[in-house]
């Protein structure tokens, strides 16, 4: 396909890549599996993610992201590549790629993302920040001279702006995100019921009965099997939504965090937008039953959700290509960071 455009969601839990005029083509899981002797690669995206925490001694599974970025660049390269091949078939002209990275993002690791999409058969690649381009695919207008205000909970970061005039007056990232929560899950139903779980379970629970304000009146219970931790034999115990709300508190807190120091960092004219246009959320995590209420309740303003939250930061990264030129901040160094396959070595 002549000129075909790409953007690639590079995330932490999952990739989505969007094509210019047919939208998000593919969302997978940012899991590969892998012959344990011979690194032969097993499966990849949705099937390798149903072998985690169930794999035999022969195969590896790996999360080659970490906090939305690269921790192994030769499994994600291989990852990337798997899934960019798919959704370009085997047609010959390579497409322009940008790809999504957090704002606490590294020139190192940076590097590590422009090479792997390289390498995975763009004949270019752009990096643009999460939060602009979750604002772009939510459809925000970034170059009115208004503010508007984004929040992306992913599954490894959180990145909130605010942008005006094709940039951002104000932002934050934090390496805080929904593996954050399946982490706490966990370590709570250890301490609390001496059960230990995955953190696929741990990953089920939160999405079953995780609620960000759970009302003591409505506490859905959840049978969850695992392993007793003295007697070593499986067990099953009931939690409930009160119990995740406790397990969850400190990451949940440290993202309300976010919202509040970006908007007292913001310029007051800007605020006073944001008051009456609100607050939008996208990402996976913003999901959560009671997210948009906790939001609003704690930075006072209006709080709604994306249309499609798990879709906007693909679709905005796909749409930005159009925007590289103007967008005067969000967008990294396009001259030192914007490469031809001819400038790596892959």
């Amino acid at each position: 396909m002549p000129g075909m455009k790409m953007g690639i969601d590079l995330g932490t839990c999952q990739v989505a890549i969007a094509v210019a005029g047919r939208g998000v083509v593919l969302r997978e899981p940012s899991v590969i599996a892998v012959d344990r002797d011979t690194d032969k690669m097993i499966a990849c995206g949705r099937e390798a993610g149903e072998m985690l925490g169930k794999e035999p001694d022969s195969i590896r599974v790996i999360r080659p992201m970490t906090k939305g970025v690269i921790s192994d660049y030769h499994y994600a390269e291989r990852m990337l590549q798997h899934f960019v091949r798919r959704v370009c078939a085997y047609k010959i002209l390579k497409p322009r790629a940008s790809v999504c990275v957090p704002a606490s993002v590294t020139e190192v690791e940076q590097r590590a993302v422009i090479e792997a999409a390289l390498a995975s058969g763009a004949r270019s690649a752009v990096l643009i920040e999460e939060a602009v381009a979750a604002a772009i695919g939510a459809g925000l207008d970034v170059a009115a001279p208004r503010g508007c205000m984004i929040a992306d909970l992913g599954g490894g970061t959180t990145d909130a702006a605010v942008l005006s005039l094709k940039g951002m007056a104000s932002s934050l990232s934090v390496r805080v995100g929904g593996d954050d929560f399946d982490e706490a899950i966990v370590r709570y139903m250890h301490n609390r019921y001496n059960h230990v779980i995955g953190l696929p379970t741990a990953e089920m629970i939160k999405k079953t009965i995780g609620d960000a304000m759970p009302d003591a009146e409505n506490n859905p219970e959840l049978p969850v099997r695992g392993r007793d931790a003295v007697s070593g034999l499986p067990q099953v115990v009931k939690t409930t939504a009160m119990d995740i709300r406790e397990a969850i508190h400190d990451p949940l807190e440290e993202i309300m965090s976010v919202l509040q120091r970006v908007l007292e960092s913001t310029p007051p004219e800007l605020v006073g937008d944001i008051y009456s246009n609100g607050l939008l959320l996208s990402g996976g995590l913003s999901q959560m039953k009671g997210m948009v209420r906790l939001a609003a309740q704690r930075t006072g303003v209006a709080c709604r959700l994306a249309e499609h939250p798990e879709d906007c930061v693909a679709l905005g990264t796909e749409k930005a290509l159009k925007y590289v030129d103007i967008l005067s901040t969000g967008v990294y160094d396009i001259s030192r960071l914007s490469y031809r396959l001819s400038d790596v070595n892959v």
